[in-house]
C-alpha cells in the first residue's frame, strides 16, 4: 500500500494517528502548520503526494471551529498538489447533532459541514458512530461508518458482570442500546424524560424496563456535559438497579463533564480515543478504548477495495 498512499494528520488528535500509521506500518506524512499574525491558518505539504490516495485523519472535536478550518485548508492544499484521492477519517464527526430542523429558523449543520468538506474536495468519508444515520445521506461521495460496539461490548463481557442490561438514554438511542444488548445477550430499558411543552428542559424522568437487581449500562454515541448519563444514573440507582455503568463512543467531556462523573452514581464511563483527551479531563473512574486499529484496518480495507462492512 505505501507505493500507492500517504497517511497525514492534523492536529486533532496526533496521538491516534500516530497508532494508526503504526498498524499500517507506514509513516505518517510530513506537514506544518503555522498561523499568520492574525491567526489565519497557514498550511504546507512538505512531500509530493501527485498521483496519491491520500489519508487524512482529523477529528473536529473542541475547539472544533479551528480542527475544521485546518481540516478544509489541508483538503484544498491536497486537491491542489494533484493528490489521486483525498480520503478524510473523521473519528469524530463534529456540528452533528443538528441533523434536522427541530424547531422553526434552525441549521441544519451536519449537512453545511458535508457540504463545506465536499466543495473543498474531499472523495470519501470514514468516520465513526455518526450522532445520526441519515448524517451519511448529506453527501454525494462514498461514506464509511464504522462503530465501536464490539470495542465496548468486548471491554464488558471481560469484566463478566451479572444480570446486566443496556439502558438507552432515550427514545432515539433504543438502535444502539439493542446493538449492544445483542452482544451482551442482555435485555434492553430506556430513560423516557418528560418535557415542557414550550421548552427542552426535562421535569421528570421515568425507566422502561426492567432494572431491579441490574447491573446497568447506559450506552451513548456521545457524552458531552455529561448530565445525561449522570441523571440517568440518578435515576436507575433510585429505582432499583444495582451499579450503573455508562459507555459512549465520542467522549467529549466539554465542562463540567468530569467533576459531574466524580460526584455521580456512576462507577465507571467507557470512552474511546476518537476525542483526545487531555490530563485535566483523566480521572480513575474514566476508562478509555482504542480505536486505532479499527480504524487502520478501515483505511486498509479502502485502499485495497475490500468490504468494509464487516467492521460494522
Amino acid at each position: 500500500m505505501q507505493n500507492d498512499m500517504k497517511l497525514f494528520t492534523l492536529n486533532s488528535n496526533r496521538k491516534l494517528a500516530e497508532e494508526i500509521a503504526d498498524k499500517l506500518e507506514m509513516p505518517l506524512g510530513v506537514s506544518s502548520i503555522t498561523r499568520f499574525s492574525d491567526g489565519e491558518v497557514q498550511m504546507n505539504i512538505e512531500e509530493t503526494v501527485r498521483g496519491y490516495d491520500t489519508y487524512l485523519i482529523q477529528s473536529t472535536s473542541e475547539p472544533g471551529n479551528e480542527y475544521l478550518m485546518e481540516l478544509l485548508i489541508m483538503i484544498d492544499a491536497l486537491k491542489r498538489a494533484s493528490a489521486r484521492s483525498i480520503n478524510i477519517v473523521i473519528p469524530y464527526y463534529g456540528y452533528s447533532r443538528q441533523d434536522r430542523k427541530a424547531r422553526s429558523r434552525e441549521p441544519i449543520t451536519a449537512k453545511l459541514i458535508a457540504n463545506l468538506l465536499e466543495s473543498a474536495g474531499a472523495t470519501r468519508i470514514l468516520t465513526l458512530d455518526l450522532h445520526a444515520a441519515q448524517v451519511q445521506g448529506f453527501f454525494n461521495i462514498p461514506v464509511d461508518e464504522l462503530r465501536a460496539n464490539s470495542l465496548l461490548s468486548e471491554y464488558f463481557l471481560k469484566k463478566k458482570l451479572k444480570d446486566i442490561v443496556v439502558v438507552a438514554p432515550e427514545n432515539a438511542g433504543t438502535a444502539r442500546a439493542r446493538r449492544l444488548a445483542d452482544q451482551l445477550d442482555a435485555p434492553i430499558a430506556f430513560i423516557d424524560k418528560q418535557r415542557t411543552a414550550e421548552t427542552t428542559s426535562v421535569h421528570g424522568i421515568n425507566i422502561i424496563g426492567d432494572i431491579k437487581g441490574k447491573s446497568a449500562i447506559i450506552i451513548d454515541d456521545m457524552i458531552d456535559t455529561a448530565r445525561t448519563v449522570t441523571s440517568g444514573a440518578s435515576a436507575l440507582i433510585d429505582l432499583g438497579a444495582k451499579e450503573v455503568y455508562a459507555c459512549c463512543t465520542h467522549g467529549v467531556l466539554s465542562e463540567p463533564a468530569v467533576s459531574r462523573i466524580r460526584d455521580s452514581d456512576l462507577k465507571e464511563v467507557v470512552i474511546t480515543n476518537s476525542v483526545f483527551l487531555p490530563a485535566q479531563k483523566q480521572d480513575e473512574r474514566i476508562k478509555v478504548l482504542s480505536v486505532g486499529t479499527l480504524l487502520a484496518e478501515g483505511i486498509r480495507r479502502v485502499q485495497t477495495n475490500e468490504s468494509v462492512s464487516t467492521l460494522f
